[in-house]
């Protein structure tokens, strides 16, 4: 994929998380559950690889918190995800991985994050009383509910050919083409 190409998806992936913001955010325990930045994440992190997954995750994230429709915890919450579903995607190739790895990627790791952001920078009272797993269940669930509509969504563009599999995982279309023979 080219430069312009590359920027092109980029940018339509930031555009979508941004404008889905506006009425997707569901507010618990001063963060805004976004599961439509976790399906973003997904799609993403299969066609864009873990890098720029993680860029449009972490600009989608700043676009909300200037608009004022997410937190500091959009940050922590979405970057740990788009990675780790882009790595596992490109491990792989499968979207089973890339949702396993957004889920534990936002919902574990990303959580686990959140802790600190929320106690020491946002000052979050609740948070400090509930431990440093405070955001375990409610970003594992946005995640998870996120991550499903976001496989569904891959399913999708791979049937037309949006997103591919790694050329490392593909197998050969017939016995002619394996190395070995």
């Amino acid at each position: 994929m080219n430069r312009a190409g590359l920027l092109t998806r980029m940018a339509i992936l930031v555009a979508l998380g941004v404008a889905s913001s506006s009425f997707s955010a569901i507010p618990l325990f001063g963060a805004k559950l976004f599961p439509a930045q976790h399906a973003i994440n997904v799609v993403a992190g299969a066609m864009l690889g873990p890098v720029y997954a993680g860029v449009v995750g972490l600009g989608i994230a700043t676009i909300r918190i200037l608009l004022g429709s997410g937190t500091l915890l959009a940050i922590p919450g979405t970057v740990f995800g788009a990675v780790l579903a882009g790595l596992l995607y490109r491990r792989t190739g499968s979207r089973l991985a890339a949702m396993i790895g957004e889920v534990i990627g936002t919902g574990l790791i990303g959580a686990v994050a959140a802790y600190p952001v929320a106690v020491l920078l946002l000052g979050n009272a609740k948070a400090a009383a509930g431990g440093i797993g405070f955001y375990i269940p409610s970003f594992a669930a946005s995640s998870a509910a996120g991550a499903l509509i976001g496989g569904q969504a891959l399913a999708v563009l791979q049937r037309f050919r949006l997103v591919v599999t790694p050329r490392a995982l593909q197998v050969p279309a017939s016995g002619c083409d394996r190395p070995d023979k």
